[in-house]
C-alpha cells in the first residue's frame, strides 16, 4: 500500500519582496489575485480553489511547500500511518496553518533532502468565478495546479523514496552527464517524471543542488494564443527568459521558462499530454525537446 495521491494542490512561496512577485504573477503570469486570511501575504487563483499559490514575505527566497491534495479524512489517516511506518516523521497542521491554507487538516513532512511537502483534505473552493487578468483559463481539475521539479541529493534514493514511499507513478526518465552535476566522467544522473493523475507528470526531480530548493514550476492554459501572450508579456515587463518557446518530448507541452522573483524558473504552456496508467509504458527520452526550448536565451 502506498499514499494516494490525487494532485499537486498548492505551493508557498516565500520571498524577500512581495512587491516583485505581484508583479510577475499579475502582469507576466496573469493569475487572478484571491483573498486570504492574512493582509501580508498574497494569494492567487487560477481557479476555483481559494489559492492555489501563496507568497508570503520572508528573509529568503525559495519555495518553501508545495501541498499535495487526498481525497478525504480517511485517506490522510492511512497516508499518516503509512508514513509512521515507513519511518518518515510528520507533524500536524496547527489551527493557524490549516485557517491559512484553507484545508481541513494537514500533514507535514520533509523528504530525504530537506524538500517540504505537506499532505491535505478538504480545501476551500469559491463561489465567485475566477477571472484572469488576461482571460486565460487554466487546466487544472483532476490534473491539480500542475507540476514541479525539484532538487535532490541522489537519483536513487529519491526514486525510491517518491514511488515507494508517497505512492508516485513513473512516467519517463532522461539521463544525462553526471559531470553536469560533479559526478565523474562517463557516469549518468536521472531525471525522473512522475504522475498520480492524468497529467504526465506532476512532479519530477534532478539530483542537482538548489538554494531556491526548486527548479520550475509549471502552470498550463489550455490555448496556445494564451502562451503567446505571455510570452509577449514576458519581454514587456522585461522578465528573464530562462528558455524560448519550445515543445517538450516526454509530456508533449509547448511551453517557455521564464525566472521568478524566487530564483527558480516559471514554466508556462499549453498541450501538456494526458495518459492512463491502464496503458502507459514509461520509457526514456533522449532529448529534452522536439525543437525549441534553447535555455539561458533571451531571444
Amino acid at each position: 500500500m502506498t499514499i494516494d495521491i490525487k494532485s499537486m494542490g498548492y505551493a508557498r512561496v516565500a520571498s524577500t519582496n512581495l512587491d516583485d512577485w505581484k508583479q510577475f504573477a499579475g502582469k507576466v503570469l496573469g493569475l487572478a489575485e484571491g483573498r486570504g486570511p492574512n493582509p501580508d501575504n498574497l494569494y492567487y487563483r487560477i481557479d476555483e480553489v481559494s489559492a492555489r499559490l501563496v507568497v508570503f514575505p520572508s528573509d529568503t527566497d525559495q519555495l518553501d511547500c508545495v501541498g499535495w491534495e487526498l481525497a478525504d479524512h480517511d485517506a490522510l489517516q492511512a497516508a499518516r500511518e503509512h508514513l509512521s511506518k515507513a519511518g518518515v516523521q510528520s507533524t500536524e497542521g496547527t489551527p493557524e496553518e490549516l485557517a491559512e491554507r484553507r484545508v481541513q487538516e494537514l500533514v507535514r513532512f520533509t523528504d530525504p533532502f530537506g524538500n517540504v511537502f505537506e499532505l491535505f483534505h478538504g480545501i476551500t473552493y469559491e463561489s465567485r468565478p475566477v477571472v484572469t487578468p488576461y482571460a486565460a483559463k487554466f487546466v487544472t481539475g483532476d490534473q491539480g495546479m500542475g507540476h514541479v521539479v525539484i532538487p535532490v541529493d541522489d537519483d536513487v534514493e529519491a526514486l525510491k523514496f517518491y514511488r515507494d514511499v508517497l505512492g508516485f507513478r513513473l512516467r519517463d526518465s532522461m539521463s544525462m552527464p553526471g559531470e553536469f552535476v560533479g559526478k565523474p566522467a562517463g557516469s549518468k544522473i536521472w531525471l525522473r517524471f512522475l504522475g498520480v493523475n492524468p497529467r504526465h507528470h506532476s512532479l519530477a526531480f534532478l539530483p542537482m543542488p538548489n538554494p531556491s530548493r526548486c527548479v520550475h514550476l509549471m502552470l498550463e492554459v489550455d490555448k496556445l494564443d494564451d502562451v503567446g501572450r505571455a510570452l509577449e508579456r514576458v519581454k514587456k515587463h522585461k522578465a528573464p527568459l530562462s528558455a524560448t518557446l519550445g515543445r517538450h518530448m516526454n509530456d508533449e507541452m509547448v511551453s517557455f521558462y521564464v525566472k521568478s522573483p524566487g530564483g527558480f524558473d516559471i514554466e508556462f504552456g499549453c498541450e501538456g499530454l494526458t495518459v492512463s496508467d491502464e496503458r502507459w509504458v514509461a520509457r526514456e527520452s533522449t532529448a529534452v525537446s522536439y525543437w525549441g526550448h534553447a535555455f539561458g536565451q533571451s531571444g
